[in-house]
């Protein structure tokens, strides 16, 4: 394991014990069906209508369209998670209502409006960054309890400061991320490709035309100055054209780049590991976690993704206990392997119930009373939590709604997701 850790720059509390368990054994999740206005509701309900405490948990994200294998796995993930809830009977348990957003940010605040017509009074979502910058301007406005497993962009928690010390989007105070941000990727991939001697002269390619994808390329760019990585070419793309990368990898391979670093989502890549195949060009490729879903690319070579690497806060073929349950559960349900999406989905839904038990707050209080006691919980200097996508370790939140967790680098050996660091 690297000794890096994502640290939330602006934290102003320490890492702090307690420890919020994770689930029962897996149960048989239920599973509505895709499109706007899914509807998942937690097995019979039996323990919840013993206890009158169910709380309604609003969901979004793309399950359908380009984006949907990361909305599917975070609305199975969560429905997981609720479903063992369930079983295990307890005071805490919850209703998942899942609308389909298709990665646009209109839809995405239409389906925050249903949901509220529905009674949300907690939001796990959205997946996508910019459908979760335009939501998470609502759930702030409206004191609305949100935790995005994904929306990973510092414009979702908003109090980032800028270059030159300007905060241009206040903090929203009631948002807060299971995934870490942009910039914590950047920083940590050139630490880990430093720390592991990975590459000696380092290629950038990113999409200009993307927030997510230039607040990494960003972090990791000063980040890897500052470890005096040698950066020889940095080349972008932008949403209207990435199909030909062409040029991004003539200039890689003629400056002799051995690592290409890839801060973009799974699509481009493929076509990216495509062409360079078809150059004679073979270096080594690192993503994040935008790179996860590389190998479920409709006829993509997968034999070209060989050897990529990623950092991620879930592998999958992980041994312990929880994550072997997690994908025996998942691949028994849906029918493929869980990404960490579904991982992270999972964690905030356990995250929620460790936190509504330390708060003892009940399903009848009006949501904004229940936003204002979760808050006080994430950021107070005795809640932790542990769960698939914390490495073992504990994970916590500071008051910027950033969380702090160890991530995990991953290699992809003979078709599968393996731990890098093994």
């Amino acid at each position: 394991m690297s000794s890096f850790k994502f640290i939330p720059s602006l934290s102003r509390r320490g890492f702090v014990a307690g420890v919020a368990g994770l689930g029962a054994a897996s149960v048989l999740a239920g599973c509505s069906g895709e499109g706007s206005g899914d509807t998942a509701t937690a097995g019979s309900g039996e323990a919840a209508a013993t206890s009158g405490a169910t709380f309604k948990i609003g969901g979004i994200g793309p399950t359908t369209g380009g984006a949907a294998i990361y909305g599917n796995a975070v609305k199975n993930g969560a429905q997981i998670a609720v479903d063992e809830i369930a079983a295990a009977g307890g005071d805490v348990q919850f209703e998942l209502n899942f609308q389909d957003d298709e990665n646009d940010a209109e839809r995405s605040v239409n389906a925050y409006n249903n949901l509220k017509d529905w009674g949300m009074q907690i939001l796990v979502g959205t997946v996508t960054t910019t459908p979760c910058v335009a939501v998470s301007a609502e759930t702030n406005a409206d004191n609305l309890f949100q935790i995005t497993p994904s929306g990973s962009s510092t414009d979702v928690i908003g109090g980032q400061p800028d270059s030159e010390g300007n905060i241009s989007i206040p903090r929203k105070e009631n948002v807060f991320q299971m995934c870490f941000t942009d910039p914590n990727q950047g920083a940590a991939s050139a630490q880990y490709i430093s720390e592991q001697s990975l590459g000696t002269k380092i290629a950038i390619i990113y999409n200009i035309s993307d927030t997510y994808s230039t607040g990494i390329y960003n972090s990791f760019k000063a980040e890897a100055t500052e470890l005096g990585l040698e950066i020889v070419s940095e080349t972008s793309f932008t949403e209207d054209n990435q199909t030909d990368f062409s040029v991004q990898l003539n200039d890689a391979k003629n400056a002799g780049a051995d690592l290409v670093f890839l801060p973009i989502y799974y699509t481009p890549i493929s076509l990216i590991l495509t062409q360079a195949n078809q150059m004679g060009y073979a270096p080594k490729w690192f993503g994040v976690d935008g790179m996860d879903g590389l190998l479920t690319v409709e006829g993509f070579d997968t034999a070209l993704a060989e050897g990529c690497m990623l950092l991620t806060p879930f592998v999958a073929t992980a041994e312990d206990d929880a994550t072997k349950a997690f994908v025996s559960t998942y691949e028994a349900d849906f029918g493929e392997t869980p990404n960490q999406f579904a991982a992270d989905a999972y964690d905030c839904i356990y995250a929620l119930k460790a936190a509504i038990e330390q708060a003892g707050v009940t399903a009848d209080a009006d949501y904004s009373d229940i936003c204002d006691a979760l808050v006080d919980v994430f950021t107070s200097s005795d809640f932790s939590y542990t769960g698939l996508t914390t490495a073992g370790e504990k994970a916590t939140w500071s008051d910027t709604g950033e969380i702090s967790k160890q991530p995990m680098g991953m290699v992809i050996q003979e078709g599968v997701y393996m731990p890098l660091d093994a």
